[in-house]
C-alpha cells in the first residue's frame, strides 16, 4: 500500500533552508556534490549466484514502501535537534515530535547523524488499522561520526547500539512520547545469506506490508552513493520492472489530418532517461506500452494524468509487451538506459526462487571456509573516518532457476525525441474527462 503523502513539512525548494541543508549533508557525508547520497542496487542475475558463494552477503526482504534517508541535525552550542527525511528527489521535510538520545547520555542529544531506511505502510491484519513506520537498515553518519567506509556489519551494529536501541529504551520509559511521533521506527532484520530460506518462510509471511523481493548487501563493502554493484536486488523473472517516463501520441483527426484526435486511443510510449544534458533531463523513445481498448476507456473515465509520467512497467511474455503496473511520482526520472539494459537481462536470465534455496548449501560452505581461512592470520579492519573539524557543522541557518527466456524486444526504433503536435502536453487542458 502506498504511503499518499510523505510526513513533515516540506523545505521550499531552493531555499536558503534548502541550501543550507543540502550543503550540511555533503559535509557529513564527505562528498563534493549536493546531490542525495543514498545507494541504488543493481539487478540480481544467474552470474551473481557465484557471486553470493565467493562473497559474504547479508539478505533482507525487499519493502514495497517509499526509500527515504533520515536526518538528524543538531547545533552543538544549544544542543537543539532537527530531524528530517530526504526523498529521492533530494527533498527535503521536516518533522516534529521525534527526539533521539545520544548512546552514552540519554539526557543530551544524538549528535549529527544519516540513516538509510524506507517508509511502509502496515495494516494490521485483524484491525485494520494502518501504521506508517520508517524501516532502517544502514547508516553513513552516526553521532557526528563519518561510518560510510565501514563494513556493513560495523555500520549495522552502530545503527542498532547507537541510533536505535538509545531511541527505542526511552520510548519504553516513556511511551507517551509516541502519541506526537509521525511515524513508527524500528531497524529491519538483516540474515546471513545461506538463510534465505528463513526469510522466504518465516519473515515475508510475517510482514504487514507489501513486499516485492530480496535485497542481498555485500558485507565487506562500503557505503557508496548511488548505483553499487555490491547491493543486488533479486526478483522473480515474472516481477522484474522498469521505470519509464510515458507519453502518449495520438493519431490525426479524420476531418484533419493536421490536428490531433485527443479522443481516439493514442500509443503509449515509453521514454528512456539517458542522463542530463546542461542540467535538463534527456528522454529517447524506447519502446511502446499495450493497453487494451477497455484499459483506455477506464483511464479516461478515471480523469488521471498519464501523460508525461514516470510509470512501472513489466515485460508479459505471452503478449512480448510491456504492461503497466503503477505510477512512480515518488521518482525524478525513470531508470537510466543502462539500468534498463541491466534488468532487461535480468529478465531473460532470471533467478528463480528455487535456484536460490538450492544454492543455499554451497554459500554456507564457502562462507565457513572463509570464516575459518580469516581466523588465521587477523584481517585489517576498515580505518574509521577521523572525526575532524570538517565534521562541524555550519553555522545554523537563519530559518528553521535459469530456464531459457526469451529476451525482451527493444530495441531502439527512434531518434531523439523533437516538439510534436501529437503529444497529449501540447493539447488541451482537459479532453474527454482527461487532464494533460
Amino acid at each position: 500500500m502506498p504511503i499518499p503523502d510523505l510526513p513533515g513539512e516540506l523545505i521550499p525548494r531552493s531555499s536558503e533552508h534548502e541550501h543550507w541543508l543540502k550543503e550540511h549533508v555533503a559535509r557529513m557525508c564527505q562528498m563534493n556534490h549536493e546531490r542525495f547520497p543514498g545507494s541504488q542496487p543493481v539487478s540480481f542475475g544467474v552470474r551473481d549466484l557465484g557471486k553470493l558463494e565467493n562473497q559474504d552477503f547479508w539478505v533482507c526482504e525487499k519493502s514495497d514502501g517509499v526509500r527515504v534517508l533520515f536526518l538528524v541535525v543538531t547545533d552543538f552550542a544549544t544542543k537543539d535537534q532537527s530531524i528530517f527525511i530526504i526523498d529521492r528527489h533530494n527533498t527535503y521535510r521536516q518533522l516534529s515530535g521525534l527526539f533521539f538520545p545520544h548512546h552514552e547520555n540519554p539526557m543530551m542529544p544524538l549528535k549529527n547523524t544519516l540513516v538509510d531506511g524506507e517508509l511502509v505502510v502496515d495494516v494490521d491484519p485483524n484491525t485494520k488499522r494502518e501504521t506508517i513506520r520508517f524501516l532502517a537498515f544502514d547508516c553513513l553518519v552516526i553521532d557526528d561520526q563519518n561510518v560510510m567506509s565501514r563494513t556493513l556489519d560495523k555500520r549495522y551494529g552502530r545503527l542498532t547500539e547507537w541510533f536505535y536501541k538509545p531511541y527505542s529504551k526511552m520510548i519504553r520509559d516513556h511511551p507517551h512520547m509516541t502519541e506526537s511521533q509521525p511515524f513508527a521506527i524500528c531497524v529491519k532484520e538483516i540474515s546471513f545469506s545461506y538463510h534465505v530460506e528463513k526469510v522466504f518462510n518465516v519473515d515475508i509471511p510475517k510482514l504487514q506490508h507489501e513486499n516485492d523481493g530480496l535485497i542481498y548487501t555485500c558485507v565487506n563493502s562500503p557505503y557508496s552513493p548511488g548505483t553499487d554493484p555490491n547491493i543486488l536486488k533479486w526478483k522473480p523473472p515474472s516481477g522484474n520492472s522498469i521505470d519509464f517516463k510515458l507519453v502518449l501520441r495520438f493519431p490525426p483527426l479524420p476531418s484533419n489530418p493536421d490536428k490531433p484526435d485527443f479522443c481516439a486511443k493514442p500509443l503509449f510510449l515509453l521514454h528512456v532517461w539517458c542522463g542530463d544534458e546542461r542540467g535538463v533531463p534527456k528522454y529517447e523513445q524506447y519502446d511502446e506500452m499495450y493497453v487494451t481498448d477497455d484499459e483506455w476507456e477506464d483511464m479516461k473515465r478515471s480523469s488521471e494524468q498519464y501523460d508525461d509520467r514516470i510509470v512501472e512497467v513489466h515485460w508479459d511474455p505471452a503478449l512480448s509487451s510491456w504492461r503497466m503496473m503503477r505510477f512512480r511520482d515518488d521518482k525524478p526520472q525513470g531508470n537510466h538506459r543502462s539500468v534498463v539494459e541491466n534488468i532487461i537481462q535480468s529478465i531473460a536470465d532470471g533467478v528463480e526462487k528455487e535456484a536460490l534455496l538450492a544454492r543455499s548449501n554451497a554459500i554456507r560452505t564457502a562462507w565457513k571456509a572463509r570464516l575459518g581461512q580469516s581466523q588465521q592470520p587477523p584481517v585489517q579492519a576498515h580505518p574509521q573516518t577521523p572525526h575532524s573539524q570538517g565534521m562541524r557543522p555550519l553555522p545554523l541557518p537563519p530559518t528553521s532457476t535459469n530456464k531459457v527466456r526469451p529476451i525482451p524486444h527493444a530495441e531502439f526504433r527512434y531518434g531523439p525525441l523533437a516538439p510534436s503536435p501529437w503529444s497529449k502536453v501540447g493539447g488541451p487542458l482537459v479532453v474527454s474527462g482527461m487532464k494533460r
